[in-house]
């Protein structure tokens, strides 16, 4: 069973990827500089909203995702190191300031961060920094993602963030961005499973100390 949804949820990220990768190169996600980014908005919220209820409506997939290394799906958000890119491309005057500094710094901070919170916090002794550290990296991407798609409208005269709309850069937030979320939303329900097993143990363990 864990082996089935192992290859199902391959297909769908690979089918999602060449979604995402057809629908910016067929333009779907640019924009009138006058109006919302909702298809942009759409491509990273859905993803999430479709794994949330998987998650809670199947417990066969519940605990596929939940059997899944916490370390490996902690190393993967390295990947956000490649943050770097949007403060260089602020430098070069192709995104905004107030979308490129705080999106590529704290890509920047979780993605450094990531190998030592892999080996020393995804574990049942160190549940709460490693809550905390998730909680920080889905922040991380709530911030990007509001003052990407926000950047225009808080400075009307001002550079937007409409090179994140079209490729290659429109792959980060309508696949890479879900994809980091869902991996902290697991992680961090991972974690909670571990109070919950460290509590039944500790009930185990109250009447064989009694007698």
């Amino acid at each position: 069973m864990s082996k089935d949804y192992g290859k199902l949820a391959i297909g769908i990220i690979a089918a999602w990827f060449v979604f995402a990768l057809s629908a910016s190169a067929a333009h779907i996600f640019n924009q009138n500089a006058a109006a919302p980014p909702i298809a942009l908005g759409l491509a990273v919220l859905i993803p999430i909203v479709v794994f949330w209820i998987w998650f809670k409506a199947s417990a066969g997939f519940r605990e596929f995702a939940l059997s899944l290394d916490p370390r490996v799906l902690t190393i993967v958000q390295s990947w956000r190191i490649a943050g770097f890119a949007f403060v260089v491309l602020y430098v070069y005057g192709i995104l905004p300031g107030i979308f490129a500094n705080p999106a590529g710094w704290g890509d920047i901070a979780i993605g450094l961060t990531a190998p030592w919170v892999a080996m020393k916090l995804a574990e049942p002794g160190h549940r709460k920094g490693f809550i905390v550290w998730n909680a920080l990296g889905i922040l991380d991407l709530i911030v990007a993602v509001t003052t990407g798609t926000t950047s225009r409208l808080m400075h009307p005269h001002g550079l937007a963030a409409d090179a994140m709309t079209v490729l290659p850069l429109s792959i980060v937030p309508t696949f890479l961005v879900p994809l980091f979320a869902i991996l902290h939303i697991i992680a961090i329900a991972q974690a909670r499973r571990w109070r919950e097993v460290e509590g039944a143990r500790n009930r185990q363990h109250v009447p064989a100390s009694a007698t």
